[in-house]
């Protein structure tokens, strides 16, 4: 069990800090479009620096690599100095490193069971103010094309009575993702592009089923617009780039199969009583 240091602003700003040098050490080439769609400034906060209610987002965000969310909390804390927290799974907040820096940046852990409680404390940060940023794939697609998604941005969005801002990130996954790791011929100054789409606001009662497959397809519009402006011309059968497009990734079709596998391993592995499917 990791040590679990309360949320600190402090250092999640060293965290940021240390992003930041990062992406000037490897010169990373991040251009993001869409900005006029991330929020004005940071969550408004009263005198006892609490966030004031109904100024919260939800950020969906697409997930092809590792470092798709450090690319999205950059973007965010340069646009506004807005901290954004995470919905990060219980197998994450359980490593003896990043757990504790998991705590100490104040994400919301979602557990192995009794995911409810994470559900309800996501939604109560929402209705205080907070931003808070979800992976609507539940995991890395090896495709590189949106996968299907959970019902979870949606619902809690609607629940709290805030926005989704959907996030589509490209060029990001070739620095660092499952089954390719960190290079620095790769990575120096690798380009990266950003599109931040037109926030969403679902009603109550909303059809949560259809919300998302909208939001998918809106996510997706936002992948194609990256790879349309991308600078790199890639080679046939890249690894880096879809099926769909010549590339050397799975087809969706194979990514089922592969995602199907890996759940049922998952399951083998894990002890009885922790692992839940939804």
């Amino acid at each position: 069990m990791p040590w679990r240091p309360p949320a600190n602003d402090h250092f999640y700003r060293l965290i940021v800090r240390t992003g930041q040098f990062l992406r000037w050490a490897l010169q990373l080439d991040i251009q993001a479009t869409g900005l006029e769609h991330l929020p004005a400034q940071g969550p408004a906060r009263g005198p006892s620096r609490k966030a004031v209610r109904g100024h919260g987002a939800v950020f969906a965000v697409t997930h092809f690599g590792y470092v798709d969310f450090a690319v999205v909390e950059l973007l965010l804390w340069r646009s506004t100095r807005a901290q954004l927290r995470f919905l990060v799974h219980q197998g994450a907040a359980d490593h003896w490193l990043a757990g504790p820096a998991i705590s100490a940046s104040g994400h919301v852990v979602v557990g192995y069971t009794g995911r409810a409680d994470a559900y309800a404390a996501a939604v109560a940060r929402l209705r205080e103010g907070e931003y808070l940023a979800v992976f609507p794939e539940a995991g890395v697609s090896r495709s590189f094309t949106v996968r299907e998604c959970r019902t979870g941005a949606v619902r809690m969005a609607a629940e709290a009575g805030v926005p989704v801002i959907p996030v589509s990130i490209w060029g990001a996954h070739r620095i660092l993702t499952r089954g390719h790791g960190f290079s620095f011929r790769r990575s120096w100054r690798a380009p990266v592009r950003v599109h931040v789409d037109e926030p969403v606001v679902f009603p109550a009662g909303v059809d949560v089923e259809a919300a998302t497959e909208a939001l998918r397809g809106t996510l997706q519009a936002g992948i194609d617009r990256c790879i349309a402006g991308f600078p790199l011309r890639p080679e046939p059968g890249a690894w880096w780039m879809p099926a769909r497009l010549g590339g050397g990734a799975p087809t969706d079709a194979e990514r089922q199969l592969l995602d199907a596998a890996d759940a049922a391993a998952g399951r083998r592995r894990a002890p009885r009583g922790k692992y839940q499917s939804k």
